[in-house]
């Protein structure tokens, strides 16, 4: 049965932030000479690893929203800069929109039923970042508009 993860994505504002510092992120590790891949790391191992890898995604929390999520490729040992042993979760580099779903701030990663997961949105052109928040919050509540 598929699980999925969900996490805060600290220090950035909106979807195409995340795109822009993972895609440099990937730039820097080619010209390091290693392998271009987007592996998250942290602390714990997730223990449902095979529900995650059958189908399973990581789903970002935006200033408070689920916004976007990206499918989850492998779980694996890692070590963190400092030496620490870590579980690094590799993730698909396609970034896949997601109808906003509010969220509380939390620690770490939690696991994400596939059945509370917050469906597609319809598309990731980046044109809902350039509507102003409020705005968007007051058609969403109008239900004239569903992301």
């Amino acid at each position: 049965m598929t699980v999925h993860l969900i996490k805060l994505c600290v220090g950035v504002d909106k979807p195409s932030e995340l795109a822009e510092w993972q895609a440099e992120r990937l730039k820097r590790l080619a010209r390091a000479g290693k392998r271009p891949e987007h592996c998250h790391r942290t602390l714990q191992t997730p223990r449902r690893r095979v529900d995650l890898l059958d189908g399973g995604s990581l789903y970002w929390v935006i200033k408070g929203f689920v916004l976007v999520r990206q499918r989850v490729l492998d779980l694996r040992a890692d070590v963190k800069d400092d030496g620490r042993s870590c579980c690094g979760i590799v993730l698909d580099t396609e970034l896949v929109a997601t109808r906003p779903h509010p969220r509380r701030a939390f620690q770490g990663w939690r696991y994400l039923e596939a059945a509370d997961a917050p469906p597609d949105a319809r598309g990731f052109d980046g044109g809902a970042e350039e509507m102003p928040g409020a705005m968007r919050e007051e058609l969403r509540a109008l239900r004239l508009i569903d992301w």
